[in-house]
């Protein structure tokens, strides 16, 4: 049987007087893969905010392998054997792999006045070894991709004699392929002792790499349960207090049509894209991480300037590289990286919402602050925005819910064609759920979706039509019992063509 490697006991975290976390305990065996699960705003944060030593407990106690543990600092953790590796990877791209590996805490020589470059390449060198030997130590870690980065956080971990390995959504930018040789490689770490710690909100993921899971619900403790004896229902019921009801798709798709997009291209990104969207009508566009999916709803929105083609609107010809004529036209764009391009962190939930339509919400240069109040109360509370408050700054928020301000923005300006970039990335499964019959909730209205998603049965959940991109191109048109994983996966990555509603040929090179 194997012996307890963390034991968090009683864990409270305040600020003020509003408590975030109560009375939590959380333990982890040696060699063990352990999830920690709970929507937005659970705790999860929290609790590896005070195991690695980034905030302080207001009460509780740690215990590494048996002894009570003080840890006050992330080095404290560090010296512990803790590692965190965070979604947002923290390197510098500039340097070399190995130079990233021993950041901070340079190997020196000659009595320590220069830095052992020779030492630390040969001991990225050997750690790398065991964990993918196609990393070259030399290059500089911006030419690597996002999963080989993350296997440079891992081997730094290892470097530094982690027991303790905290994963903090790992996968968020990750290919399926990419995904299983990530879990291959937790599998191998646990069955060499270590400890890892997994936080993700994807339930297949959780049941394919985990032994257990602790799950957590509004800052407390509710469950700790063994993987192999639960469902993915069983443990979101757990989540979320209630079960999530699994709504089949529907479709409000008419013949009129809305969107034309028309021989479109720039350079190499995106290349000669045809296709028309209709009235109520959800067209998921689905392919590999680069396969120009996000570079197309870029030239849609206006972001970007197209090389070729034309886009029209209900029939007129769309202003190229103009966003405020997209958004005149009705075209809205909820991001992918909501954080960097979707929100202003520091500004209210109002400001948030007013920022595209401005003119309507004021008069002589003046914002109408009671209209702008009305019309976002009203908006907000049907997306169930929470906390509930307008005034509170939108950086404050969980990411469920500063995406629910990017919609009720577009709401608020009056779109017709919304632009879904990974609508639920990093977003919980409850949130999720509304986000899904918001989606159909629009379609419904008359709107136009179009939804980019790296997740497969989002994209066949949400979809009437599927269009499937490789390498800038449309390779594949999917619909009705056409629209699953297998034809999906094929047209991403292989030699296939398939023709669509129009009699059109699509070949994937």
């Amino acid at each position: 049987m194997a012996t307890e490697r963390l034991s968090m006991r009683n864990m409270t975290k305040k600020y003020g007087t509003v408590t975030v976390l109560e009375d939590v305990s959380f333990n982890v065996k040696a060699g063990e893969v352990h999830a920690l699960i709970g929507e937005n705003g659970a705790g999860k944060s929290t609790l590896l905010n005070l195991l690695s030593g980034v905030r302080d407990a207001t009460a509780g106690e740690i215990y590494i392998d048996g002894q009570k543990v003080n840890i006050n600092s992330p080095k404290a953790a560090k010296d512990c054997g803790i590692a965190m590796i965070h979604q947002e990877l923290q390197n510098v791209p500039e340097l070399s792999v190995f130079q990233n590996i021993f950041l901070g805490r340079s190997l020196k020589k000659n009595l320590g006045l220069f830095v052992d470059k020779s030492k630390e390449s040969q001991l990225a060198l050997e750690v790398l070894k065991s964990l993918d030997p196609g990393i070259d130590p030399s290059v500089p870690i911006k030419t690597l991709k996002v999963a080989q980065q993350q296997i440079v956080e891992i081997a730094r971990a290892l470097l530094d004699n982690a027991k303790i390995i905290a994963m903090d959504e790992p996968t968020s930018s990750l290919t399926p392929s990419e995904f299983e040789r990530l879990a291959e490689l937790i599998k191998g770490l646990a069955n060499s002792g270590v400890s890892i710690i997994y936080v993700s909100h994807k339930m297949d993921e959780i049941f394919k790499v985990c032994d257990r899971a602790t799950i957590l619900r509004d800052g407390r403790f509710i469950d700790c349960v063994n993987m192999s004896e639960q469902t993915e229902e069983s443990i979101v019921t757990k989540m979320v207090g209630r079960k999530i009801e699994k709504l089949t798709h529907m479709s409000y798709a008419t013949d009129e049509k809305i969107l034309e997009v028309r021989n479109l291209g720039r350079d190499k990104a995106v290349k000669d894209i045809n296709f028309i969207a209709h009235k109520g009508e959800v067209v998921g566009i689905s392919g590999l991480v680069g396969a120009g999916r996000t570079e197309l709803f870029r030239l849609i929105a206006g972001l970007d300037k197209p090389t070729s083609g034309e886009i029209l609107v209900e029939g007129k010809r769309l202003k190229l590289n103009s966003v405020r004529d997209s958004i005149k036209m009705g075209i809205g764009l909820v991001p992918e990286d909501r954080k960097k391009e979707g929100i202003l962190r520091d500004r209210s939930v109002l400001i948030n919402i007013a920022m595209p339509s401005m003119d309507r919400f004021s008069q002589n240069g003046f914002i109408r602050k009671d209209y702008l109040g009305a019309v976002s109360h009203r908006l907000m509370m049907d997306l169930n925005l929470k906390p509930f408050d307008l005034e509170k700054t939108v950086g404050t928020f969980s990411g469920g819910n500063q995406q629910k301000v990017i919609i009720g923005r577009w709401l608020a300006a009056g779109t017709k064609i919304y632009l879904f970039d990974e609508p639920t990335r990093g977003i919980d499964i409850g949130t999720k759920s509304e986000i899904y019959n918001l989606i159909e909730n629009l379609a419904k209205a008359g709107n136009v979706i179009l939804v980019v998603s790296s997740e497969m049965p989002e994209i066949i959940r949400v979809s009437d039509r599927v269009l499937v991109m490789k390498e800038g191109a449309i390779t594949a048109e999917l619909c009705g019992g056409d629209i699953n994983e297998e034809n999906i996966a094929q047209y991403a990555i292989g030699q296939n063509k398939i023709k669509n509603e129009e009699g059109l040929n699509y070949v994937s090179n």
